[in-house]
């Protein structure tokens, strides 16, 4: 069964009572046990109850993602093809309504931002659309991962939800990734945020995955934008979409993401009461550790510089660096300054590091940790084995306590 006939039977709502009232004695024993092994031991990680247990929750996080990914950092750059899109988001840049710049980049210009990604280090790059049938459409993807391969040579794509044999042909062409976030898994607030376009369709977004995973792609990414709904409901449903793939769709490597809303063209507010602070942030992210061992943890420059250096030793695995949200954005850019020529105003949203990708990494090695531009060769891509460096054991003190932990307002 898809994930999307499994979600309203499963027991979300005494999950999400005991993430908002678990009593500090059963979260102090999910952490005695170093694991999250059922969504009942997740959800009192999330608890007001385990906020004042922060630091011993992060250095278990810590361990554990040392232990099954060593000391590595996988860096990407996400590349806009086109900001095009027929959806109506009360939240996203992209949203039809809003009288921002239209582009859609042509091939030949996809090929050329890639050659400047691939200048600064990068071979794995994101290719990022907004949904609109006659612009990203005909072969048009396909022939930007072609002509992106040569020079970068692992290719994921975050584009509108397609079909298994839509999906197929870019399979073919060469990419391995795919990511789609379901933006907010509380059904009345997901219409009430996607008023026109295909992607009011809830359970056709929530199956992306699975439809991925059948056309072939060996990696696939989902998440929540937290700023939506309340961040635990938010959690509490991502963690259980997680485990059925992870169930179901087991010859895929799975990622996760936490983005925070940023501004964006529309003017989106948060309510103050869907506020995902840093610590919670902290909290989620630690959480899903122990509940995820091996799953990739997705850290994008939608978060501050400081914060990110501060998230990346606690249980990361994967980030964005230099990124543009805009179709063309990175040809923006002087490179000697590192600083925009121009404003942005196609852009998707504003990104909050906007350090060079050679800064963050250079952040990653003085904190003993190794920035990896390329982790696979392509002639391993479509043997759908599991990626190799899930069996990579840490090299340091695993029994270290994190050094950083933001503090409380």
């Amino acid at each position: 069964m898809a994930f999307s006939e499994i979600l309203p039977t499963l027991p979300l709502n005494r999950w999400i009572e005991r993430a908002r009232g678990a009593r500090e004695d059963e979260a102090m024993a999910v952490l005695k046990n170093g694991r999250a092994r059922t969504m009942e031991d997740f959800a009192a990680l999330l608890s007001p109850a385990a906020a004042p247990h922060l630091e011993e929750l992060a250095a278990q996080s810590q361990k554990l993602t040392r232990h099954f990914f060593g000391n590595t950092i996988r860096l990407f750059a996400p590349l806009y093809l086109s900001n095009e899109c027929v959806n109506v988001c009360k939240y996203c840049g992209f949203s039809r309504h809003n009288a921002i710049p239209r582009i859609t980049l042509p091939a030949a210009k996809v090929e050329d931002e890639t050659r400047l990604l691939a200048k600064q280090g990068f071979r794995s790059l994101l290719l990022v659309a907004g949904e609109h049938p006659k612009y990203v459409a005909n072969g048009y993807v396909a022939e930007c991962i072609r002509r992106c391969l040569p020079l970068t040579p692992q290719i994921a794509l975050e584009l509108g939800p397609l079909e298994t044999a839509d999906y197929a042909p870019l399979v073919a062409a060469g990419a391995e990734g795919l990511v789609v976030y379901q933006e907010t898994y509380h059904v009345p607030t997901y219409h009430d945020l996607h008023t026109a376009g295909p992607k009011k369709h809830y359970g056709w977004r929530l199956d992306t995955a699975e439809r991925g995973h059948a056309a072939g792609f060996r990696r696939l990414g989902i998440g929540a934008l937290f700023g939506l709904h309340d961040w635990r409901l938010e959690a509490v449903s991502l963690a259980a979409h997680a485990r059925h793939l992870l169930k179901h769709c087991w010859s895929s490597y799975l990622t996760v993401s936490l983005p925070r809303l940023r501004p964006a063209a529309g003017g989106f507010a948060v309510a103050p009461e869907n506020v995902l602070e840093d610590r919670e942030l902290v909290q989620l992210m630690s959480a899903l550790r122990l509940l995820l061992p091996t799953a990739g943890i997705v850290l994008s420059t939608r978060e501050p510089a400081n914060l990110r250096d501060g998230l990346c030793t606690l249980g990361v695995t994967h980030m964005s660096a230099g990124s543009s949200t805009e179709p063309g954005g990175y040809s923006h850019f002087d490179e000697s300054l590192w600083t925009p020529t121009r404003t942005q105003p196609g852009e998707q949203f504003h990104i909050a590091d906007e350090r060079p990708p050679q800064a963050v990494a250079a952040m990653l090695r003085q904190k003993g940790l190794d920035p990896v531009w390329k982790d696979h060769d392509r002639a391993l891509s479509g043997t759908r084995q599991p990626p190799l460096f899930e069996t990579i054991t840490a090299t340091s003190d695993e029994s270290a306590a994190p050094s950083w932990i933001p503090q409380s307002r």
